[in-house]
């Protein structure tokens, strides 16, 4: 009994020590272990000094890598060694978003068809609009200048951790950890190892603080990196060449479903394999980059394609229609007003967002492979930010964050909390609209280029006020004078009505003025709860 009392004290002693190590010692041994990601561990022996880390911390298990970005001299990956697995996919059960095709006469006036279909798509959050046959804009981004020499910079994803990491409190770790390395990557930017905040109007980061920067690309140049990176993923694993090399041409002739890639996709996020890092340009400014839309960059020049330059469809004109309140704003003070470029390559995500404002979105597919959308609709929206914070309790510390997760929830997970989700497929040359206050996020299964822009009808104005509301009471800048568009939108229906009663001017656009105005008009009771209404009443 003696002797085991004895030895009690140093067990213990020993116990307790061997539940701290020194954290600089860990680092050099996981430098000689080739499959650690050593670029993550930021190690720098100056700073280490004596800090600690306690070995009764859960540790999070480190995938080989399967799909790893390469840099801007390469070309392509380094490496693609993971491959589709089609015996374990998880294709997500879903109801289809409505499709609408509107005939010749339909589609001449954008907002009016945008009207007669809210009623039965709006339940759905998100739907497809395909135009006439007759409606063939050109593709400018397709132009030598533009897709041969325009670059821009590309934004990291890895796929595999958009979803794990909510099991392992990984957004808090990014919120906490990545806060403190920020000035020290900040002069990489452009290596593919720097990284940079992404700043929301507050000033607040967002969920995941910062994007980490990939190398540089032309439109020309990603196409051939994103085939690249698909052709190889999916790549059958057993390649068998005959002595006429038919089962090689079969190899690359093959393409992969939708519902391969969607199944292969969820897969990859519900229950990883390997490392999954793909590459996206996200939010390029068409004042800068170019749109792929027809414009008349000056008042003399003659337009090469008219009906496409006038059209509303143009997303360069949406905004801007009659009947659109962000006529009433100005580019110089909003850039939300600018329609803006999205490039994707098979794998990369939208995470789970809302429009900002509740605005109006309406995406164009210019060219490439399908993107697949989620709807929740805005009805929904309060219980789905309650499965946001259950599933991601980091964001009670964080409530700015709920609109701009950077982690994907599966749309399972959403039906299993009683919340409807909605399925949509884009392909190029058509349009997807998205209705205000509806969560929405997707994925691309292939190289594809798109064009979005926001526009605000005259039935987005109490989703306007709501949102007015909610940024106040969350201390949130807007991007968008709400108070300037209704005065705005004041003027302008006394000018109409003056019209139509005075001179009986009966035009398409008085009348839509008409329609809103009146006791029970949405614009006199929008203007009726506006603090700007009251000040001059």
């Amino acid at each position: 009994m003696a002797f085991g009392t004895e030895l009690e004290p140093a067990s213990a002693q020993i116990d307790t020590a061997s539940n701290v190590i020194d954290i600089a010692k860990l680092k050099r041994s996981l430098k000689r272990r080739p499959w650690i990601l050593h670029n993550q561990l930021d190690y720098n022996p100056e700073e280490s000094g004596s800090e600690e880390i306690d070995m009764n911390l859960p540790l999070k298990n480190c995938l080989p890598k399967g799909a790893i970005c390469g840099c801007s001299n390469c070309g392509g990956f380094h490496k693609v060694s993971a491959r589709w697995r089609p015996e374990e996919t998880c294709m997500p059960i879903l109801e289809e978003a409505p499709a609408f095709h509107p005939t010749e006469e339909e589609f001449k006036d954008t907002l009016k068809y945008v009207e007669s279909i809210r009623q039965q798509a709006e339940q759905y959050g998100i739907c497809r609009i395909i135009p006439p046959p007759s409606w063939q804009p050109p593709c400018l981004i397709k132009e030598k200048n533009t897709w041969e020499r325009s670059k821009f910079t590309s934004r990291v994803q890895r796929i595999q951790k958009l979803y794990s990491e909510r099991k392992q409190g990984g957004m808090d770790e990014k919120m906490n950890a990545k806060r403190k390395r920020i000035t020290r990557t900040g002069s990489e930017i452009g290596s593919g190892d720097g990284c940079t905040t992404d700043l929301d109007e507050t000033g607040h980061c967002t969920a995941g603080l910062e994007f980490e920067h990939g190398p540089k690309f032309t439109l020309e140049s990603f196409n051939k990196y994103a085939d690249d990176f698909k052709s190889k993923y999916f790549r059958m694993k057993d390649e068998v060449t005959d002595l006429n090399m038919n089962s090689t041409m079969f190899q690359e002739q093959w393409e992969p479903s939708v519902e391969n890639i969607e199944g292969e996709y969820w897969r990859i996020l519900e229950i990883p394999s390997e490392a999954i890092e793909v590459l996206y340009g996200a939010d390029m400014e068409t004042r800068i980059f170019g749109s792929g839309f027809p414009i008349i960059s000056n008042s003399l020049e003659t337009p090469q394609y008219p009906e496409y330059v006038e059209s509303g469809w143009n997303l360069n004109n949406t905004p801007k229609l009659p009947g659109s309140l962000l006529a009433f704003e100005s580019c110089d003070t909003s850039s939300i007003l600018l329609p803006r470029l999205q490039v994707g390559m098979c794998f990369s995500s939208l995470f789970w967002k809302i429009e900002e404002h509740r605005l109006y979105s309406l995406c164009y597919m210019h060219l490439g492979a399908p993107n697949i959308w989620y709807a929740v609709p805005g009805r929904n929206s309060f219980k789905f930010e309650a499965t946001v914070k259950k599933n991601f309790p980091e964001i009670l510390e964080h409530p700015e964050l709920v609109h701009k997760l950077v982690s994907q929830l599966s749309p399972s997970t959403l039906k299993s909390e009683g919340i409807p989700v909605y399925r949509c497929m884009q392909y190029p040359g058509e349009f997807v609209l998205v209705f205000p206050g509806a969560y929405h996020s997707g994925f691309g299964c292939g190289f594809n280029c798109s064009e979005t822009v926001h526009f605000a009808p005259f039935d987005w104005l109490p989703h306007g006020q709501n949102a007015v509301e909610l940024y106040s009471e969350k201390h949130r800048k807007t991007s968008i004078s709400h108070d300037k568009m209704l005065l705005g939108a004041a003027r302008e229906a006394v000018r109409a009505q003056w019209e139509l009663s005075l001179i009986r001017k009966n035009s398409v656009n008085n009348l839509r003025w008409k329609n809103v105005c009146g006791k029970d008009g949405i614009l006199a009771k929008a203007l009726k709860v506006s603090p700007a209404f009251l000040i001059l009443y």
